[in-house]
């Protein structure tokens, strides 16, 4: 199984900026891309709830990486092997 390629988008960085000062949900995002690189959504536990999005974000996937820290990303499965990190946040920062 070849690894996915991670690519940040720059609206990301700026919502990953927010979490240098919480260690704990620093560690919690690096788990979280860890098992993306591995494997995309189907790597994911079930309890990080892992589905497609509808609306604004149709086609993007969702997870929670805990009770209120959301990621949205794009995924490219046949030959680009992708994954587009869109945005990270609690719920009510990504879906105002």
């Amino acid at each position: 199984m070849n690894n996915y390629k991670l690519i940040f988008s720059t609206q990301f960085k700026k919502d990953f900026k927010k979490f240098k000062k919480a260690p704990k949900k620093v560690q919690d995002i690096e788990m979280c891309l860890e098992l993306l690189i591995k494997g995309g959504a189907d790597n994911l536990p079930l309890k990080m709830k892992a589905h497609k999005l509808i609306g604004d974000y149709k086609d993007y996937w969702e997870c929670h990486i805990n009770s209120d820290l959301l990621l949205i990303w794009f995924q490219f499965d046949e030959d680009k092997k992708e994954i587009h990190l869109t945005r990270i946040g609690s719920h009510s920062d990504l879906f105002k």
